[in-house]
Formats: C-alpha cells, structure tokens, sequence
C-alpha cells in the first residue's frame, strides 16, 4: 500500500466531527478527521513501514502524521529523525502524542528526551517530558536511574512555573506519573506535587485554568492505581 492509496482510506474515514474537533486544539489544514480507533484495521493492512510512515508524515496531513506515528520503526529512526519529526509537529497533539510516543519506544528515547527538555523550546519540551510519562508509565522501573528522576522532579518543582505553558502540561502530568507509575520515587512525587501546588496555564491571553497534579493523585490513590503500567503505548 503506497502513500496516495492510504491518504484515500484516510480521507474516506474521516468525520467532520473529529475535523472540528481537532482543528479546535490546534490542528489546521489538511485534516481529515479520522478518529484514532478508526485507523487500527488500516494499521493491520500494513503494520510497521517506515518508509511509509516517513512520508506520511511528510505530507502535513494530521491524520497521515497521526497514522505515520503508528506504523513507526521507532528503534530504526535516529536523532536526526526524531529531530526532524519535532520540527514538523506544529502543535502539542503531534509533539506529545505522536514524536513522543513513537521516541518512547525507542532504545534512544531518555536521550532524545533529556535535549528537547533543555531545549527551551515549547514543544520540544513538551514532547521531552511527555516522552517520561509514557516511559514510565509503560517500561519497568528498574529501567531508570532513580536518581536521575529525583533530579527531575526537582526540576520541575524549582521552574515549572516559568516554563512555556505547554511544557507546564507536561511537566505537571510528570509529577503524576511518577507518583503513580514508577515506586521508587511515589513519596517524594507527592511531597514535590504539594510544593508546586495549582499551576497557572494562561489561554488565549485571557483566560487561565489551573493544574493541580496533587489532586489527581489522590484520585489515583483512592482508585488503586499505583504501581499502574500501560502493556503498550502505541495504539
């Protein structure tokens, strides 16, 4: 199946409701629509491709970008790759839920991760810290350097009020997952969540809504979810 025969299943998938729906997060033309369930009998037609996904995603299509994340080698694709797909991601549905969970399954992933976190930059930020959070939540935790998780909560604690307001999202959702998914460190991501308290996400210049990391995780708590790992992280 080549890249014209998938933008036609795609195209023919798509609904005028998720169109909406994803333009009204930031998503802009071409878009189709497609909703994420929708594409796995696709997915079963092709499975992994990377020189589809590669030039899926460059189509700018967010369905096909959104797709090509799915079809992914991620352990074929180097630095340099990931690099060029932050690029490209123009907004957080891409950076966080396509580049940073095709990296999450990469043996490259913390690397690629600890640079975009360092980055400065918004969605690269995003995407690095994104990036933990479905590592953590899926990979086993004697995998990561407990010392360097500590130091990242630390990080969040001493900036995540001054980061970028999509890195704040990201940076919040990390308090949550380490106090839900990896153990070693659930103490001190509540003790962390506490400190920071409610963070301040401005929309639009004029509205702000405010996250509040300790709260989820005490619904966490009370649901039993810790000690919680998704079996996979792709779709």
């Amino acid at each position: 199946m080549n890249t014209e025969v998938v933008m036609q299943e795609l195209e023919a998938l798509g609904k005028e409701r998720m169109k909406k729906m994803y333009v009204s997060n930031g998503a802009h033309e071409p878009v189709f629509g497609v909703a994420t369930g929708a594409m796995k009998p696709l997915f079963k037609q092709i499975k992994i491709n990377q020189p589809l996904a590669e030039e899926l995603y460059a189509t700018g299509n967010y369905d096909a970008m959104y797709f090509a994340g799915i079809i992914a080698d991620p352990n074929t694709m180097t630095v340099e790759d990931y690099d060029r797909w932050i690029d490209a991601a123009y907004f957080y549905m891409l950076s966080d839920y396509v580049v940073a969970v095709t990296l999450s399954e990469a043996d490259i992933a913390q690397e690629v991760a600890d640079t975009w976190i360092a980055s400065g930059e918004e969605l690269r930020m995003s995407a690095g810290w994104s990036c933990y959070c479905w590592l953590l939540g899926n990979r086993k935790d004697t995998e990561f350097d407990e010392s360097k998780i500590s130091d990242m909560l630390d990080l969040v604690k001493n900036t995540i009020h001054a980061s970028p307001e999509r890195a704040k999202y990201a940076m919040n959702n990390f308090l949550f997952t380490v106090a839900v998914s990896y153990i070693p460190l659930h103490d001190k991501a509540i003790e962390t969540a506490k400190a920071v308290g409610p963070v301040e996400i401005i929309q639009d210049k004029t509205k702000s809504k405010f996250l509040n990391a300790s709260d989820n995780i005490q619904k966490a708590i009370e649901k039993a979810r810790i000690g919680f790992k998704r079996k996979h992280v792709r779709c």
